[in-house]
């Protein structure tokens, strides 16, 4: 697999974490240190893993529905650093409530420009996230 695929396929976890909601997937994804960061539209930038986790965790509690179509993905590779940017186009449930009793959710949509930072792990290890940063476009 060339280094451009490897970094696509972390990004494709990532978003695969994402959309199951599944904090565990989201943990193997990323670097687990002080200097993780992530925007998550409208809000802040949370630093340190420990906050970065309790974020992900609060998200996918409110979370009912949620899919990614993904558009204008570009990979840059620089040494041990990797740094994807591309438009995140959202679906997700406007009333979880209907989700959780198992009933159809209305959807929504909306559109939100993304980059994503990796770092190669190891010489012959894969990428870890340290930073996401995700904001709405109007």
């Amino acid at each position: 697999m060339s280094e451009d695929d490897a970094v696509r396929a972390a990004n494709a976890a990532f978003y695969a974490a994402l959309e199951t909601c599944d904090l565990d997937a989201m943990s193997d994804v990323w670097e687990h240190s002080d200097r993780v960061t992530v925007t998550h539209p409208g809000w802040p930038t949370i630093r340190g893993w420990s906050k970065v986790s309790a974020s992900w965790s609060a998200i996918f509690r409110n979370t009912g529905y949620i899919q990614f179509v993904l558009t204008d993905e570009e990979v840059n590779l620089h040494d041990d650093t990797a740094w994807v940017t591309l438009d995140e186009n959202i679906i997700q449930s406007v009333d979880d409530e209907l989700v959780a009793e198992g009933d159809l959710a209305p959807l929504a949509g909306a559109r939100a420009t993304a980059i994503n930072v990796f770092v190669r792990e190891s010489p012959d290890g894969g990428w870890a996230m340290v930073a996401h940063h995700s904001a709405p476009v109007g």
